[in-house]
């Protein structure tokens, strides 16, 4: 399946793993278990890569970091590490207060989680975002933000999205619901801490504790973050769908949207069951009113993944979403 010279070819020529022979300057690449054409480009985050004589040959550009926090609890860090944590406080999603390096910051941003729903699992209903060092507070909408005098910042609305951009390099995008996604130049690498993780391009450190030690347990980790020590901490990972039972096949059916024909052409650039598990766990949690909005959210997740891996999907339809 490789390009390899053989038997199989004329002597110079090498096979391409598709019945042909090609010159070894032909020769094609793969990525994502699909082949690409030698001179073919494709995306990786924020480099391009050429297809040269069946390598991989990519810029060197420093990307932006993508925190997401969304639905009922999930997480995707800066480095891509996924998980669940169903806290009820206000949390540090991100800050460059970290360490030693107590005293020079310039962001901090909290998330502040409550009950959505009767089963336990919680949202973030409000995100703080502090820039530089100052007093001064102001509400706009949800997102409440503290700045000092030395960093600028703009909003505007994009679409569905309120977008923050601060002039320290921190962008703060929300869709008004409970999708929120934290932007990180690339200054910030291997210096900021909290729930989205350090931001050092290995997802296997991000549960580095408030206190600097590495926990495996999700739990121990999210409750190291918590703002207040009056808040409770975590014991248990809440399954939704365990408590509500009669809503798991709905949700499964539902959900099932996201491992289908419509999302084919992202399958093999983003891993869909991470996210199809988070689908099925929060429209099993939103049993208060709202749970097809909990159900559009978490496709929405999955469909903003593939479109920074370069798979446009058109899934929203006049009966979905």
């Amino acid at each position: 399946t490789e390009c390899v010279s053989g038997c199989v070819c004329p002597e110079g020529l090498f096979d391409d793993g598709r019945g042909g022979c090609v010159e070894q300057k032909d020769c094609p690449c793969i990525h994502n278990n699909e082949w690409y054409s030698s001179g073919d480009k494709i995306k990786v985050d924020c480099n391009t890569c050429t297809c040269q004589k069946g390598v991989w040959k990519c810029t060197d550009d420093v990307c932006y970091g993508t925190c997401m926090i969304y639905g009922s609890g999930h997480y995707n860090t800066f480095d891509g590490k996924f998980y669940d944590f169903d806290g009820s406080c206000e949390y540090v999603a991100a800050q460059d207060f970290c360490g030693d390096k107590n005293s020079s910051g310039s962001f901090s941003i909290i998330t502040e989680n409550v009950p959505c729903g009767t089963t336990g699992v919680t949202c973030s209903k409000a995100i703080k975002m502090f820039l530089g060092v100052s007093d001064d507070s102001q509400y706009i909408s949800n997102i409440q933000r503290h700045i000092g005098g030395d960093v600028q910042y703009w909003n505007r609305t994009v679409g569905l999205y309120l977008v923050i951009e601060a002039s320290n390099g921190v962008m703060l995008i929300w869709d008004k619901k409970t999708t929120v996604f934290i932007k990180l130049s690339p200054d910030y690498k291997g210096k900021v801490c909290g729930l989205c993780g350090n931001f050092d391009d290995k997802a296997n450190n991000d549960f580095t504790t408030r206190s600097g030690l590495l926990d495996t347990n999700p739990l121990n980790f999210g409750n190291s973050w918590k703002q207040s020590p009056m808040c409770p901490d975590v014991t248990q990972e809440i399954k939704p769908c365990d408590l509500k039972p009669h809503r798991k096949s709905w949700a499964e059916k539902e959900c099932s949207i996201i491992q289908s024909e419509v999302f084919k052409i992202c399958h093999s650039k983003v891993n869909p069951l991470p996210f199809y598990e988070a689908c099925v766990h929060d429209a099993c949690s939103c049993d208060s009113g709202g749970d097809c909005e909990c159900f559009c959210s978490a496709v929405a997740a999955y469909a903003q993944e593939c479109i920074k891996a370069e798979a446009c999907v058109f899934w929203r339809t006049p009966d979905i979403c």
